[in-house]
């Protein structure tokens, strides 16, 4: 079970925010591009320390990374070069912002020392690698084993819910971070938990393939 299970849920709330792209002419794929942007904002924000302005926009970019669909399906525009700009986008959003986190220059502060730089950019790379498994790991499924049926536009597969710790948490965990101060203790969070969760898909789709 994980944020992503909630999905359909968000989505409903977000119908009024879907109706008001729709009423200014918004295409899917432009809600998208805008999503990058301000996802792309944020990177630049954590980059220069401005920790809350970037977690901001980051919730900002959230939400249009949830909208964007629902404009899809309710203007009949979905397609499957939608779909793949919508994994593309959300996984640069993600790495610039993690890696914007470990060229800030913000030390992680120990109980008796600033840890070396290497420190930084080790943690914020195993946070970006950690995130980038865990997806990938899905679209790696539906090619091996042709998943390819859309139900709401989305593709149905057997990792759905599988994972405790998917993007959405990680989006979570950033924002929450950078709201709070302790955005280092985010990544850490991240750094670990998106790994572990990638090896519980591999555990899993060993006991059901």
């Amino acid at each position: 079970m994980n944020i992503t299970a909630l999905r359909p849920r968000f989505i409903e709330y977000l119908e009024p925010v879907a109706d008001v792209c729709i009423g200014l002419g918004l295409t899917p794929n432009q809600i998208s591009l805008l999503s990058v942007i301000f996802g792309m904002a944020s990177a630049v924000s954590f980059f220069g320390t401005q920790f809350l302005l970037g977690s901001l926009l980051l919730f900002v970019s959230a939400v249009l990374d949830l909208v964007d669909g629902s404009v899809a399906r309710k203007m009949h525009t979905q397609s499957n070069f939608g779909a793949v700009v919508d994994w593309v986008a959300d996984k640069y959003v993600d790495c610039f912002v993690l890696l914007a986190v470990g060229l800030s220059g913000l030390p992680i502060i120990t109980r008796f020392a600033p840890l070396p730089p290497v420190a930084d950019w080790g943690i914020a790379g195993l946070a970006i690698i950690g995130s980038m498994l865990n997806t990938f790991i899905k679209p790696v499924v539906y090619a091996e084993i042709g998943f390819k049926e859309r139900i709401g536009g989305k593709i149905e597969d057997p990792l759905e819910g599988i994972g405790f710790f998917g993007r959405p948490e990680t989006i979570l965990i950033l924002i929450l971070g950078g709201l709070i101060g302790l955005i280092w203790v985010s990544v850490i969070i991240i750094a670990i938990c998106t790994n572990l969760s990638a090896l519980q898909r591999i555990i899993y789709l060993h006991h059901t393939l």
